[in-house]
């Protein structure tokens, strides 16, 4: 949650379709919704854990790139952001050409994400 807060602040402002996706990510991991909206309002170390699967390392940087495109528009800021990232995550940094292709900013169908997870597994 707190990484998706730092992109979506990357440009000065967390959009409105930007804080929904965010939010929705926090409810559906059953984060109160009033300790999501305090999270916008506070400053986040970057921090990404050390200990995860690779379907959630995965889940970690197509989340980044997801809210990244959600606002139609993508700034240097971000993408360089979203490579440091995947880098702390194990990835190549190339990583993010083939997501930048591939991950829609609306919901993506199981076929999808089982071939966008084989795609960037060979980046690990």
């Amino acid at each position: 949650m707190k990484l998706l807060i730092n992109l979506a602040r990357i440009d000065g402002e967390v959009a409105g379709k930007e804080r929904a996706y965010i939010r929705n990510i926090g409810l559906a991991n059953d984060l109160d919704g009033n300790e999501i909206e305090k999270l916008f309002d506070q400053r986040h170390d970057l921090i990404v854990p050390d200990d995860l699967s690779d379907d959630q390392k995965f889940e970690y940087i197509f989340s980044l790139v997801q809210l990244m495109k959600i606002d139609e528009r993508m700034y240097k800021e971000e993408i360089m952001f979203c490579s440091k990232i995947a880098s702390r995550l194990g990835y190549d940094e190339q990583v993010m050409f083939d997501l930048m292709l591939h991950v829609k900013a609306a919901a993506m169908g199981d076929d999808e994400m089982t071939a966008l997870k084989k795609l960037t597994k060979k980046y690990l």
